[in-house]
């Protein structure tokens, strides 16, 4: 691998014959309206349409965005959007994305927000510059730019005559804003828009090209590993370096502070060096955690900062016949990512640290890092890489942040660091343990009155944010950073409290949340933030209720559920399932939730058909069905994967997933301790898509993980007739249910 030094106003001027094209994008989408003056999408923010696009004189088109691939497939999909609006055949269209000295800093791929602000914003660019080349063409022609057609960058006269796009790249100057006057395409001439392109990363996986981080090996690249501390607040007192720098292939041991690391010839080296070095280290142990068993009286006990973010009062006076209420548990959940996080990175003669990453935050991460490193502003420069695992804030900044640290003490040299198992596991920023209580007063029927729901939670956002505090080893180099203050997020995304607020309509609803600031584990943002404990909550107590009222469930949440897009998604998720016709077997049961992700984005209901074992309280599950509406539809295949995929992970954290832990450190280091989902477990899934043309693109990712939790809580009590209101459900503690039952 070569370093690559690239400056940006050369660049942007254009080399070898290319038209640049670059545009700033809001907040907005698909076929959403827009106030006069504003632009959609990530538009906004960097409106200039030369930093996106170049019309290239080899007939291809490169596209630069800021959001990357993370085994979604939203980058293939923005990539038809592009092709489509810009007229174009797919293939012809490159993609340059999360480069840092390339791409425009489009901030953090994460909260299922690609289709909904880059997507949009590369169509609006897109139809700009279609509509300038083709005006461009109809000067050229002699002709009115109206009578115009455009197939695959040839724009064609009535007359015969014809001009490319690659032909006018030569007079095209796009160092112009986006105006948001362009058209776009009317939904009918759409040819890429909708359909199932295969996506762009696919091949190379499939034949084995080394795409991924952790499989890339750069000339002359050697292996570096970290010597963590025994505990989270361990400082080192003592270490004598010099057996280390003598065992074989150890070219060099890295100290500052409490930071210890190593620099070998190859990668188990590396390891063995790393975890010898940690051995030998002496260090002041700290023990103060209150433990797994203890976590959740933690967080209901310690001082938090209570915040009402609903409180709707009901105002019919009527008086409630009855009063339920429930309380809710979520464990830590690690990120558990298949191949453990990894990075490469090299300090270059020019004083740029170059950075390969598979961070999400790749902006963030490079200000984080030279902050650590102590370098200007510029100086790091962070290259997305596909990395095998992450969906949430993993140890992916950590490990580029430990590739600097020890690359800056080799200048030259390529220095590829790969986390252990044992280190993934212990170390990562985990999704915080969470507490919902739910209560509601009903009338004489069974109907809302009074919804109230409290949720107790620890931080679920410490991503870098360009400050070094974030970063692992940022606490342990000399002087440490400290964490700056974590706050939990506000209306309409939330952290915690994301999908707190119920979206039925209920007569009156409260929702209070008690954010707890101190962090006992290292947390950060795993997918969806606190909406699958939520969702859950939320889905399992309107059950509940369902039942006490002696009302199907399906029309129970029908009463309430007033969005006619929202009723439509949950009536064919039941359908598709056969609800109403769903024969009733001997230790079987069906289950059922909707939710809206983020009340804002996709829609999506999940329905399970499970099987218990009353002697060990074994859950199987038999089939999923799930339905989604995404809106305008990019790409059906890639919306099928991602609830496909969001489903089977969250039968995952539902059914085994725990961090444990005592009073020192974290006991979860391997897969038998902190086991997963396997093959053999996952169920026959059938997906329902609903697609709304013309209608915002809507984030899809994040959306079936809490329908599904709570559809398969369900399911066990229709099978069992017991409650189980702790995650995660494993057989021990469905047995204990069944008994106590």
């Amino acid at each position: 691998m070569n370093k690559i030094v690239i400056d940006r106003r050369a660049f942007l001027k254009g080399t070898g014959g290319f038209l640049a094209v670059s545009f700033a994008l809001p907040h907005m989408a698909y076929g959403a309206e827009t106030a006069e003056g504003e632009l959609p999408g990530d538009l906004e923010d960097h409106p200039t349409l030369s930093s996106w696009l170049r019309i290239n004189a080899d007939q291809t088109v490169t596209l630069m965005i800021g959001k990357v691939e993370l085994g979604q497939g939203a980058v293939t999909a923005i990539t038809q959007v592009c092709a489509d609006e810009l007229a174009v055949n797919f293939e012809r269209v490159e993609v340059i994305s999360g480069d840092t000295f390339l791409s425009p800093d489009e901030g953090t791929t994460a909260g299922s927000q690609s289709m909904p602000n880059c997507a949009p914003a590369v169509q609006q660019a897109a139809a700009e510059v279609r509509q300038i080349l083709r005006n461009m063409a109809a000067e050229k022609l002699g002709t009115d730019a109206a009578g115009l057609t455009i197939a695959d960058g040839v724009i064609s006269a009535p007359d015969g005559g014809s001009v490319t796009y690659w032909d006018l790249v030569s007079d095209l100057n796009l160092e112009v804003e986006a105006t948001g006057t362009a058209p776009l395409l009317p939904i009918s001439e759409h040819k890429i828009i909708g359909q199932n392109i295969p996506r762009l990363d696919i091949p190379a996986k499939m034949i084995g090209e080394p795409i991924f981080v952790q499989e890339m090996k750069p000339e002359g690249v050697v292996y570096g590993a970290v010597a963590r501390p025994p505990t989270y607040k361990a400082t080192l007192t003592d270490v004598d370096p010099a057996p280390i720098e003598a065992l074989p292939g150890v070219l060099k041991v890295v100290r500052n502070g409490s930071f210890l690391g190593v620099i070998a010839e190859r990668q188990e080296q590396a390891w063995a060096a790393a975890t010898a070095l940690s051995q030998a280290a002496k260090w002041d142990v700290v023990s103060d955690l209150p433990g797994h068993e203890g976590i959740f009286d933690w967080l209901q006990t310690t001082e938090s900062e209570e915040k009402e973010i609903l409180n709707q009062a009901r105002t019919d006076g009527a008086t409630p016949a009855g009063t339920m209420e429930a309380t809710f548990y979520r464990p830590y959940h690690m990120h558990a990512s298949i191949g453990t996080s990894a990075a490469i990175a090299q300090m270059g003669e020019d004083g740029i640290m170059t950075v390969w990453t598979h961070s999400q935050s790749v902006w963030a991460t490079a200000a984080a890092i030279e902050e650590l490193l102590g370098l200007e502003e510029g100086k790091v420069h962070a290259i997305h890489t596909q990395g095998s695992g992450c969906y949430g804030h993993n140890m992916a900044d950590d490990a580029a942040a430990d590739a600097a640290l020890l690359a800056a003490a080799m200048p030259g040299t390529p220095v590829k660091l790969q986390y252990t198992r044992e280190g993934e596991h212990q170390w990562e920023p985990y999704g915080s343990a969470m507490v919902n209580k739910v209560s509601a007063s009903v009338d004489a029927e069974g109907n809302v009155l009074d919804w109230e729901m409290h949720i107790y939670s620890t931080p679920h956002g410490t991503r870098p944010g360009g400050s070094a505090g974030r970063l692992l080893s940022g606490r342990y180099v000399d002087p440490a950073f400290e964490m700056p203050e974590v706050n939990d997020g506000g209306p309409p995304n939330y952290s915690a409290a994301r999908n707190g607020i119920a979206l039925y309509e209920f007569p009156g609803q409260k929702v209070v949340t008690h954010f707890v600031r101190e962090m006992p584990l290292r947390v950060s943002s795993t997918r969806g933030l606190g909406a699958y404990a939520n969702v859950i909550a939320v889905e399992q107590f309107i059950d509940e209720l369902a039942f006490k009222a002696g009302v199907d469930p399906v029309e129970y949440r029908l009463r309430y559920l007033k969005d006619e897009r929202c009723r439509d998604v949950l009536t064919q998720c039941a359908e598709r399932f056969g609800w109403a016709d769903f024969e009733k077997k001997r230790n079987r049961g069906r289950g059922i939730a909707f939710a809206r992700y983020k009340n804002y984005a996709a829609m999506t209901a999940v329905a399970l058909e499970v099987e218990v074992s009353p002697r060990n309280g074994r859950v199987r599950v038999i089939r999923a069905v799930a339905a989604n509406d995404s809106g305008h539809m990019v790409s059906p295949d890639g919306i099928t994967n991602q609830i496909e995929g969001g489903l089977i992970q969250s039968l995952s954290w539902t059914l085994k997933e725990e961090v444990k832990f005592d009073n020192t450190r974290v006991l979860s280091t391997d897969w038998a301790s902190y086991p997963i989902l396997t093959f053999s477990e996952v169920p026959p899934v059938e997906v329902v898509l609903i697609d709304r043309p013309g209608e915002p693109y809507l984030g899809t990712g994040e959306s079936s993980q809490g329908p599904t939790g709570a559809a398969l809580a369900n399911a066990i009590f229709d099978a069992t007739g017991v409650r189980v209101r702790q995650v995660p459900f494993t057989p021990d503690r469905v047995k204990a249910a069944i008994d106590a039952g």
